[in-house]
């Protein structure tokens, strides 16, 4: 009779149940986070399970692959979903949890997760350091402009792409009017240029990686697309034949309306936000860019131009997004490039 086990994986253990065809629990244990303790256990039961599954999780990803190179067919989960099953349950534990995911291994309710690519998480690490470098400068330089205005001290705004050089030179002018910010603009600055040489030195790095993918290439031509939101979107997506119809991308991104229907009732609120929030604020900020920077007319920039002016410029920037997000997956499926049409007009 086949064998269904769940695993439910904490940071230090794992919990295991294994269950046969009929629900009825064959065996229980619990491991060390390890994957290799979890193989032992098996080899030790003399039980090969079909199929194994767990939660999605911090340690997840890595638990997939481990075990996977280790020749066990385990499959990853929607933690979400798992968890309307699990609540079920009167009391929860680890054991009832691992019981709970056995079941539905048997039952086949459930939902896979799609694990990345090594290479996919390697590019989306380095392009997660620099939006953390980015975040950690500008809550500095928000602190710093904060406290000055206390005493009067007014920082001018510095240009976007220019050297950020000028702030900590005016950080230093208002410690010769302030003595009490001279401990604090020593330190404050050479922290400041720190984060500035590290995200310009990893930006540097992603540029080189964007100049050698020839699918890079492909997704810049859109209009407002450059080469971090197109590197971002390659992570987030990694493979792009698992999306049967581009258009499931928008869902998948969280940029279409979430729906409630009850009976008589049915209306469609605001988008879901679900998905990578970072991918979605990149394709917010291209569709703005498109909108509003970009001056060479398309069929792309006349719709949204046209859009923004019935609905608001908010709700224009967001379908542009769901739709630039569309076309880069329908660019990298076809292997072609974005075309720039004659008959595109404001």
């Amino acid at each position: 009779m086949r064998q269904y086990a769940g695993l439910d994986v904490s940071l230090k253990e794992i919990s295991i149940c294994v269950v046969d065809g009929a629900g009825a629990v064959v065996s229980r244990g619990s491991v060390a986070c390890e994957p290799d303790a979890v193989v032992r256990f098996f080899a030790e039961k003399e039980i090969t399970p079909a199929l194994m599954v767990h939660e999605s999780g911090q340690l997840s990803i890595w638990l997939q692959r481990a075990l996977s190179d280790l020749g066990m067919a385990v499959t990853c989960i929607d933690a979400r979903i798992a968890h309307k099953v699990l609540s079920a349950k009167l009391n929860k534990s680890d054991a009832a949890d691992a019981e709970g995911l056995a079941q539905l291994a048997r039952t086949g309710w459930f939902t896979p997760v799609h694990i990345r690519s090594l290479d996919a998480d390697r590019l989306r690490t380095l392009i997660s350091a620099r939006q953390q470098l980015i975040r950690l400068r500008k809550d500095l330089e928000g602190h710093i402009r904060g406290a000055l205005k206390t005493f009067g001290i007014r920082m001018t705004a510095i240009e976007q792409g220019k050297n950020r050089q000028a702030f900590r030179d005016q950080l230093a002018g208002a410690a010769l009017r302030e003595p009490i910010f001279a401990p604090i603009a020593e330190s404050f600055i050479t922290v400041h240029s720190t984060l500035c040489s590290a995200a310009t030195a990893i930006d540097e790095e992603l540029r080189h990686i964007a100049r050698g993918s020839d699918l890079v290439r492909r997704l810049m031509t859109i209009p407002g697309v450059g080469p971090i939101v197109a590197l971002n979107f390659i992570s987030v997506i990694d493979d792009a034949d698992r999306f049967q119809k581009t258009s499931n991308v928008g869902a998948f991104l969280g940029l279409t309306p979430r729906r409630f229907q009850s009976g008589e009732m049915d209306y469609s609120g605001r988008i879901s936000k679900c998905g990578n929030a970072a991918m979605r604020g990149l394709l917010y900020e291209a569709a703005t860019s498109l909108i509003c920077r970009v001056q060479r007319f398309s069929s792309l920039k006349s719709w949204a131009v046209r859009l923004s002016g019935r609905k608001g410029f908010k709700k224009a920037a967001v379908a542009t997004a769901r739709k630039i997000g569309v076309l880069m997956l329908t660019l990298w499926k076809n292997g072609t490039e974005f075309k720039w049409t004659k008959e595109a007009h404001a």
